[in-house]
């Protein structure tokens, strides 16, 4: 990531998630999947380790090392902005300590992240962070948005979903998440074909970033 880094000038940015698929751990021969989450923070520790430290060391419950020499440095300082991904206290919790910026999953069907769910783990995070000695305003948060431009009248209704209905239900969506501390949206353009889904890019280009801008 460092090297990519390098040749990008700068514009590295690290996802995180821990994952969630049991059979998907146990494929790739790791530790238990139970110890997913104190095996991604190690390796957080140990990426700033190597980016920052020369020689780097690091000693944890799974992994440790003495004078390890690693290069290139990434270019950005001190490294590249780590984005840890969900909204699961756990996640709270690694943010608050260890990354960068915030990453939630808002097109999650089964905890799609509405403003009041989302507001109250901002909340949250905001008191995690405090607590260890950070400030919260030095997050970046960045909301995984669905798109259903294509929602019948049904989802238009009161009980519609976020970034469903018409385009100025979508716009005005836009701005209540920019409100409640979102930095930067990523919608999910995809379709069933590639015509498709780069329709549906310059549809919103023209239709909803242009009035949300």
């Amino acid at each position: 990531m460092a090297t990519i880094d390098v040749l990008s000038k700068g514009r590295v940015t690290v996802g995180i998630g821990v994952g969630w698929m049991r059979e998907e751990v146990e494929a790739l021969g790791c530790h238990e999947f139970a110890q997913r989450g104190a095996l991604t923070d190690e390796y957080l520790q140990i990426f700033k380790a190597l980016w920052t430290e020369e020689p780097a060391r690091f000693e944890g419950a799974f992994y440790r090392f003495d004078a390890l020499h690693s290069l290139p440095k990434p270019v950005q300082n001190p490294h590249p902005p780590i984005w840890v991904g969900g909204h699961s206290r756990p996640a709270l919790r690694r943010v608050a300590r260890l990354a960068d910026g915030w990453h939630p999953v808002g097109a999650n069907p089964a905890v799609p992240l509405r403003p009041a769910e989302f507001s109250g783990a901002c909340e949250e995070l905001r008191r995690l962070t405090e607590a260890q000695g950070r400030d919260y305003a030095d997050l970046t948060i960045c909301f995984k948005a669905p798109l259903y431009d294509k929602g019948s009248h049904a989802e238009a209704a009161q009980d519609r979903r976020p970034f469903s209905g018409s385009r100025s239900q979508i716009v005005d969506d836009i701005g209540t998440y920019a409100e409640l501390g979102v930095h930067e949206l990523i919608f999910d353009f995809r379709s069933a074909t590639l015509a498709e889904t780069l329709d549906r890019m310059r549809q919103f280009n023209a239709d909803i970033r242009s009035q949300a801008a």
